[in-house]
Parts: structure tokens; sequence; C-alpha cells
């Protein structure tokens, strides 16, 4: 179980990474192409959510912030610690 533990912990960290890359490709247009539709449909699901409690101010979104916060700040630690327990 200790290896299906650390591998969630992985895609969590991993989906951080999609979040920023997806994040700057939103300042930087010319990076855009057909691609980013594909990080689109992983990352907009999650995102709309967020957007419908706290809305972009400003032109500026904070759901990706939000999205972020929570993933290494609540739910990685929250999982480390499980799998430390779990395992050793």
């Amino acid at each position: 179980m200790c290896g299906l533990d650390q591998v969630i912990v992985r895609v969590f960290q991993a989906y951080s990474v999609i979040l920023f890359i997806y994040a700057l490709i939103s300042w930087l247009p010319d990076l855009r192409g057909p691609w980013v539709r594909y990080l689109a449909m992983l990352v907009e699901p999650v995102l709309a959510p967020v957007r419908r409690i706290i809305p972009p101010v400003g032109g500026l979104d904070m759901a990706f912030l939000v999205v972020i916060v929570l993933i290494n700040f609540v739910i990685i630690p929250i999982l480390n610690r499980a799998v430390f327990g779990a395992c050793y």
C-alpha cells in the first residue's frame, strides 16, 4: 500500500506543476498552441467551482492561487503524513 500512497502524492505534485504551467501560459499568449486545450481539459474542471466562489478581481484570477495553495499546503502535507505513518 505504501507504493500507492506515494504515487498519489506524486500525482498531486504533478497536477500542481500543470496548474502553474497553465497559469504561465495565460500570461504569455505567444506560447499558446493546440496543446493548451489538453491542459485546459485537466485544469478547468477544478478551477471552475473555485471561480464561482472567488471570481476574478480586476482581471486577476485568484482561483489558481487558491487551488495551488490547497494542494501544496493542505493536501500534500496530509498525504505525506499518512504515507510516513503507514510506511515507516
